[in-house]
Protein backbone atom coordinates (compact mmCIF):
# COMPACT_ATOMS: atom_id res chain seq x y z
CA UNK A 1 0.00 0.00 0.00
CA UNK A 2 3.07 2.40 0.84
CA UNK A 3 3.37 4.77 3.69
CA UNK A 4 0.78 7.29 4.46
CA UNK A 5 1.30 10.60 2.69
CA UNK A 6 2.82 13.33 5.12
CA UNK A 7 1.51 16.98 4.32
CA UNK A 8 4.03 19.55 4.86
CA UNK A 9 2.72 22.62 6.83
CA UNK A 10 1.45 25.64 5.26
CA UNK A 11 3.25 27.96 7.86
CA UNK A 12 5.78 29.09 9.93
CA UNK A 13 5.65 29.47 13.94
CA UNK A 14 6.74 33.33 14.64
CA UNK A 15 10.34 33.31 16.12
CA UNK A 16 9.46 35.78 19.11
CA UNK A 17 6.15 33.82 20.14
CA UNK A 18 5.27 35.96 23.15
CA UNK A 19 5.46 39.27 21.30
CA UNK A 20 2.78 41.52 22.93
CA UNK A 21 2.15 43.59 19.97
CA UNK A 22 1.73 40.74 17.42
CA UNK A 23 0.19 39.06 19.70
CA UNK A 24 -2.60 41.43 19.79
CA UNK A 25 -2.55 42.41 15.89
CA UNK A 26 -3.41 38.76 14.89
CA UNK A 27 -6.12 38.46 17.94
CA UNK A 28 -8.15 41.76 16.36
CA UNK A 29 -7.55 39.73 12.91
CA UNK A 30 -8.82 36.31 14.01
CA UNK A 31 -12.54 38.71 15.39
CA UNK A 32 -12.61 40.63 12.29
CA UNK A 33 -12.51 37.39 10.17
CA UNK A 34 -13.81 35.12 12.65
CA UNK A 35 -10.97 32.80 12.61
CA UNK A 36 -10.51 29.50 14.29
CA UNK A 37 -7.03 30.27 15.55
CA UNK A 38 -4.39 32.00 14.96
CA UNK A 39 -2.65 29.41 12.73
CA UNK A 40 -5.21 30.79 10.01
CA UNK A 41 -3.33 33.93 10.26
CA UNK A 42 -0.10 32.54 10.24
CA UNK A 43 -1.21 30.82 6.83
CA UNK A 44 -2.11 34.00 5.07
CA UNK A 45 1.20 35.67 6.63
CA UNK A 46 2.96 32.65 4.11
CA UNK A 47 1.35 33.18 1.28
CA UNK A 48 2.14 37.53 2.17
CA UNK A 49 6.27 36.55 2.59
CA UNK A 50 6.01 34.20 -0.72
CA UNK A 51 4.36 36.18 -2.77
CA UNK A 52 6.92 39.25 -1.69
CA UNK A 53 9.87 36.97 -2.23
CA UNK A 54 9.01 36.57 -5.88
CA UNK A 55 8.48 40.43 -6.15
CA UNK A 56 11.83 41.49 -4.46
CA UNK A 57 14.40 38.56 -6.64
CA UNK A 58 12.34 39.82 -9.53
CA UNK A 59 13.84 43.06 -8.66
CA UNK A 60 17.31 41.94 -9.23
CA UNK A 61 16.83 40.86 -12.79
CA UNK A 62 17.19 42.11 -15.71
CA UNK A 63 14.83 44.34 -17.05
CA UNK A 64 13.84 42.30 -19.77
CA UNK A 65 13.55 39.01 -17.58
CA UNK A 66 11.75 41.27 -14.94
CA UNK A 67 8.98 42.52 -17.33
CA UNK A 68 7.75 38.60 -18.03
CA UNK A 69 8.30 37.19 -14.72
CA UNK A 70 6.42 40.12 -13.48
CA UNK A 71 3.58 39.32 -15.39
CA UNK A 72 3.21 35.63 -14.07
CA UNK A 73 3.35 36.91 -10.66
CA UNK A 74 0.55 39.97 -11.12
CA UNK A 75 -1.85 37.71 -13.00
CA UNK A 76 -2.15 35.36 -10.33
CA UNK A 77 -2.72 38.34 -7.95
CA UNK A 78 -5.34 39.75 -10.05
CA UNK A 79 -6.60 36.32 -10.53
CA UNK A 80 -7.64 36.12 -6.79
CA UNK A 81 -9.07 40.06 -7.33
CA UNK A 82 -5.94 40.98 -4.67
CA UNK A 83 -4.32 43.38 -6.75
CA UNK A 84 -5.72 45.44 -10.04
CA UNK A 85 -4.91 44.99 -13.65
CA UNK A 86 -2.60 48.22 -13.73
CA UNK A 87 -0.94 46.87 -10.67
CA UNK A 88 3.19 47.09 -10.53
CA UNK A 89 5.97 45.23 -8.68
CA UNK A 90 5.89 47.79 -5.85
CA UNK A 91 2.14 47.25 -5.16
CA UNK A 92 3.20 43.89 -4.39
CA UNK A 93 5.37 45.10 -1.25
CA UNK A 94 2.98 47.30 -0.05
CA UNK A 95 -0.03 43.96 0.01
CA UNK A 96 -0.89 43.01 3.79
CA UNK A 97 -2.17 40.29 5.47
CA UNK A 98 -5.90 41.53 5.74
CA UNK A 99 -5.74 41.23 1.37
CA UNK A 100 -5.16 37.74 1.80
CA UNK A 101 -7.85 36.99 4.21
CA UNK A 102 -10.30 38.91 2.26
CA UNK A 103 -9.95 36.04 -0.38
CA UNK A 104 -10.94 33.45 1.77
CA UNK A 105 -14.24 31.84 1.26
CA UNK A 106 -15.53 32.69 4.84
CA UNK A 107 -14.92 36.17 4.51
CA UNK A 108 -16.70 36.41 0.89
CA UNK A 109 -19.55 34.58 1.99
CA UNK A 110 -19.87 37.01 5.13
CA UNK A 111 -19.51 39.80 3.12
CA UNK A 112 -21.94 38.32 0.44
CA UNK A 113 -24.97 38.18 2.85
CA UNK A 114 -25.04 34.52 2.77
CA UNK A 115 -24.18 34.60 6.43
CA UNK A 116 -24.73 37.64 9.03
CA UNK A 117 -21.51 36.81 11.05
CA UNK A 118 -17.70 35.49 10.19
CA UNK A 119 -18.41 32.94 12.39
CA UNK A 120 -21.51 31.63 11.09
CA UNK A 121 -20.08 31.83 7.49
CA UNK A 122 -17.51 29.49 8.83
CA UNK A 123 -19.84 27.06 10.46
CA UNK A 124 -22.61 27.15 7.16
CA UNK A 125 -19.33 26.37 5.17
CA UNK A 126 -17.93 23.15 7.29
CA UNK A 127 -21.11 21.63 7.97
CA UNK A 128 -21.55 21.69 3.82
CA UNK A 129 -24.34 24.15 2.88
CA UNK A 130 -22.41 26.59 0.80
CA UNK A 131 -21.00 25.48 -3.20
CA UNK A 132 -18.91 27.37 -4.98
CA UNK A 133 -19.99 26.63 -8.73
CA UNK A 134 -22.60 24.00 -8.09
CA UNK A 135 -19.85 22.01 -5.43
CA UNK A 136 -20.15 21.11 -1.96
CA UNK A 137 -17.11 23.62 -0.42
CA UNK A 138 -16.04 22.55 2.69
CA UNK A 139 -12.58 24.87 3.39
CA UNK A 140 -13.12 27.87 4.51
CA UNK A 141 -9.82 28.77 4.13
CA UNK A 142 -10.09 28.13 0.35
CA UNK A 143 -8.26 31.34 -2.03
CA UNK A 144 -11.41 32.45 -3.82
CA UNK A 145 -10.76 34.03 -7.59
CA UNK A 146 -12.61 36.97 -9.34
CA UNK A 147 -14.41 34.34 -11.54
CA UNK A 148 -15.58 32.20 -8.85
CA UNK A 149 -16.70 34.49 -6.89
CA UNK A 150 -20.62 35.02 -8.84
CA UNK A 151 -20.73 31.45 -8.43
CA UNK A 152 -20.94 31.00 -4.62
CA UNK A 153 -24.18 30.20 -3.53
CA UNK A 154 -25.91 27.33 -0.74
CA UNK A 155 -25.62 24.09 -1.50
CA UNK A 156 -28.86 23.04 -0.13
CA UNK A 157 -32.21 25.07 1.06
CA UNK A 158 -31.44 26.80 5.07
CA UNK A 159 -34.02 28.88 6.85
CA UNK A 160 -31.59 31.62 8.86
CA UNK A 161 -34.17 33.92 10.11
CA UNK A 162 -36.64 31.59 11.93
CA UNK A 163 -33.84 31.40 14.32
CA UNK A 164 -32.92 34.72 14.46
CA UNK A 165 -36.74 35.39 15.50
CA UNK A 166 -36.60 33.06 18.23
CA UNK A 167 -33.62 34.03 19.58
CA UNK A 168 -35.42 37.92 19.06
CA UNK A 169 -38.67 36.55 21.51
CA UNK A 170 -36.62 34.68 23.95
CA UNK A 171 -34.63 37.84 24.53
CA UNK A 172 -37.80 39.62 24.70
CA UNK A 173 -39.25 37.32 27.31
CA UNK A 174 -36.39 37.70 29.72
CA UNK A 175 -36.02 41.51 29.54
CA UNK A 176 -39.50 41.28 30.55
CA UNK A 177 -38.83 38.67 33.13
CA UNK A 178 -35.95 41.57 34.44
CA UNK A 179 -38.11 44.09 34.50
CA UNK A 180 -40.93 42.22 36.59
CA UNK A 181 -38.31 40.98 39.26
CA UNK A 182 -37.12 44.70 39.23
CA UNK A 183 -40.52 45.95 40.29
CA UNK A 184 -40.72 44.10 42.95
CA UNK A 185 -43.43 41.59 41.90
CA UNK A 186 -41.43 37.77 40.75
CA UNK A 187 -42.74 35.67 37.84
CA UNK A 188 -44.11 32.55 38.64
CA UNK A 189 -43.83 32.37 42.24
CA UNK A 190 -47.64 32.51 44.32
CA UNK A 191 -48.29 34.96 46.85
CA UNK A 192 -47.65 33.66 50.37
CA UNK A 193 -50.47 34.81 52.92
CA UNK A 194 -49.61 34.80 56.71
CA UNK A 195 -50.01 32.09 58.34
CA UNK A 196 -51.03 31.64 62.04
CA UNK A 197 -48.58 30.39 64.36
Amino acid sequence: MGDPRRLSKKYKKPRKLWDKKRILEESRLRKEFGLKNTREVWIAQAELRKVRREARKLLALPEEIREKEAKRILSKLERLNILPSTATIDDILSLTVRDFLERRLQTIVWRKGLAKTPKQARQLIVHGFISVDGRRVLSPGMLITKAMEDKIAYYKPIQLEAKVVEEETSTKEEASEEEEVENGSKPDEPVKEGVKA
